[in-house]
């Protein structure tokens, strides 16, 4: 592997990095380890932390660095990615219940991968690991191309406020790196509680010609949660009427209730899910 000259810079942003012309879509909280958490990670992290070589921040992942996925899990397997993995409920879950995948999950908050790894300890699995990078350049370089089985995508920040929509994580040089990680026939499964955004998310996929939308013109009209979403006046983003596009997809059975999602519901909000087939 060869070196790069730019040094790893503990705490700076990985948009210095690989994917510097793609936006940061996440801000920068505490790292420090404390209690269970620290347990957690001083227990397991060797067992399922991938370690990464850094390209120019501590989030970044070197561009020559390739995942092997056989060799990391000791077995060939589909593989599920989950982007933005937060604190493991969604992904710890699902490979719980399917053992027979492999899962990858890819977070850049260091306490929120620990919990993940108390969640995997607790409940003795081995098909798990997590790895603390920046989404885009785990998509660009470090998964082979068409490595990927399915890529979650469940309640990334809406960055709400319109100045700030260029943050956003799913837009259409993110579409590409999606496409190039998974295998043909894969799907991308987002989820969110905004209305702006899901409708940013269904324009993403419509306009890429390397997906197709899995529920074209499901779920339009009154049927629609955008319909649900914009008579419910809690959304304060996007307003409308009648919903007549749809493409919303059905909850499906692999994607459990968490916390986060929990207090959407709470609030009021209402639920957006969508599925990508890879071309």
């Amino acid at each position: 592997m060869s070196e790069h000259p730019n040094p790893v810079t503990p705490g700076s942003q990985a948009s210095f990095g690989t994917y510097r012309r793609q936006p940061v879509s996440f801000v920068r909280r505490g790292t420090r380890l404390q209690g269970r958490r620290q347990a957690a990670w001083d227990e397991h992290a060797d067992a399922f932390v991938v370690d990464v070589p850094r390209h120019v921040a501590d989030t970044s992942v070197h561009p020559d660095y390739e995942f092997d996925a056989a060799a990391e899990f000791g077995r060939p397997a589909p593989l599920v990615v989950e982007i933005g993995s937060g604190l493991g409920e969604a992904i710890v879950a699902a490979a719980e219940a399917d053992p027979a995948r492999n899962y990858l999950a890819v977070e850049v908050y260091k306490p929120g991968l620990a919990n993940t790894l108390l969640r995997i300890g607790q409940r003795g699995l081995t098909n798990v690991r997590v790895v603390q990078a920046n989404a885009p350049e785990v998509l660009g370089s470090m998964l082979p191309a068409g490595s990927v089985a399915e890529l979650w995508v469940f309640f990334p920040d809406p960055w709400h406020k319109t100045k700030h929509h260029k943050r956003r994580l799913v837009q259409e040089s993110f579409a590409g790196l999606a496409a190039r990680a998974l295998a043909p026939g894969g799907l991308w499964r987002l989820a969110t509680d905004w209305s702006g955004y899901a409708q940013q998310m269904r324009e993403v996929i419509a306009a890429s010609p390397e997906f197709r939308n899995a529920h074209d013109g499901e779920l339009a009209g009154s049927e629609s949660p955008l319909t649900a979403a914009w008579a419910s006046g809690v959304d304060c983003e996007a307003t409308g009427d009648l919903d007549h596009v749809g493409g919303w997809a059905p909850r499906f059975d692999g994607r459990v209730l968490t916390s986060f999602e929990n207090k959407a519901h709470q609030a009021g909000r209402v639920i957006f899910d969508l599925t990508a087939v890879r071309a």
